[in-house]
């Protein structure tokens, strides 16, 4: 590295420092918005109302976090969320995969017209009416069967998953099959050990849609003991206000700590994306590939 360091022109390295350095400046302005809800999250609500609040905690605190959790029901609803997230993911993966092997193989029969039908759903849509009308005549109103089963696959995935098992070389399924292994033996003994990175990639999108998902839960879970996370959380911001946050009184007295919705808003944030920065480490090599390679053919 040096020594290509010493070979190169002036104007090389100055080019090369200028990318690190507005790379960087990126990276920064991207990071900062969240480590700004994690400083706010700690920070006291005078600060925070102030605009005292830039890079550091002031006032250190943990008073929003405390009140999120200290019935219990946070812990709860993330629980379900987890539960959701987990069968929600194994069903997508589970369908996009039996959607993708056989579209992609050519040998189909009236493969071009089934690929026609599944882009038609690409472009129209039901609405979101039609869906709840369908969700309640088929009685699984306040069940996970209504988030689960009308979102079982996402075509776009489905799409990325073929292209990437159309790039694996024909000759190792015709080998496979001229020793006598069947369709199905070929997809999970072959096919799938190769498509790791692409199914890696697929399940963090598939889990990350799953536990941000909100808008449906909302519409048809009506069980405060089924709600996930991201519904929970919307309720408690919704109901922020200093008079219910006011979390003295009693015998605390002059301990007693207003909180404003800012800090419950930074709280909130913070819980809500922790676990998927948890989880993205150890997918991030495969999920790079898997989008490379399933996204781009050639």
């Amino acid at each position: 590295m040096k020594k290509m360091m010493k070979d190169a022109s002036p104007l090389a390295l100055a080019g090369s420092l200028l990318n690190y350095l507005l790379l960087g400046l990126l990276s920064l302005l991207t990071l900062y918005p969240f480590w700004y809800e994690i400083s706010a999250s700690f920070s006291s609500s005078r600060a925070i109302t102030a605009g005292e609040v830039y890079f550091w905690p002031i006032e250190f605190n943990v008073q929003a976090y405390r009140r999120l959790l200290e019935d219990g029901q946070l812990l709860h609803a993330m629980g379900n969320t987890v539960i959701v997230t987990l069968v929600g993911t194994s069903l997508n993966i589970l369908m996009t995969i039996l959607a993708a092997y056989p579209l992609s193989r050519k040998r189909l029969y009236g493969r071009g017209l089934i690929l026609m039908f599944i882009t038609f759903t690409m472009i129209f849509v039901s609405g979101i009416i039609p869906n709840f009308i369908l969700i309640k005549n088929l009685g699984m109103m306040d069940s996970y069967l209504a988030l689960w089963l009308p979102g079982l696959i996402s075509t776009y995935n489905m799409f990325v998953m073929k292209s990437f098992m159309e790039g694996l070389p024909e000759e190792i399924e015709e080998a496979a099959s001229i020793d006598g292994a069947g369709n199905w033996r070929i997809l999970v003994q072959i096919m799938m050990p190769l498509c790791k990175p692409i199914i890696a990639a697929l399940s963090l999108f598939y889990a990350v849609g799953w536990w941000n998902s909100y808008f449906n839960v909302m519409l048809y879970i009506n069980s405060s003991k089924l709600q996930t996370l991201m519904l929970k959380l919307y309720q408690m911001i919704k109901q922020v206000d200093e008079s219910l946050l006011n979390s003295g009184g009693g015998s605390e007295g002059a301990t007693s700590v207003i909180l404003t919705p800012e800090g419950i808003k930074a709280a909130s944030v913070v819980i809500a994306i922790l676990p998927i920065l948890c989880v993205y480490p150890f997918l991030q090599k495969h999920f790079v590939k898997g989008v490379l390679i399933g996204s781009v053919k050639g």
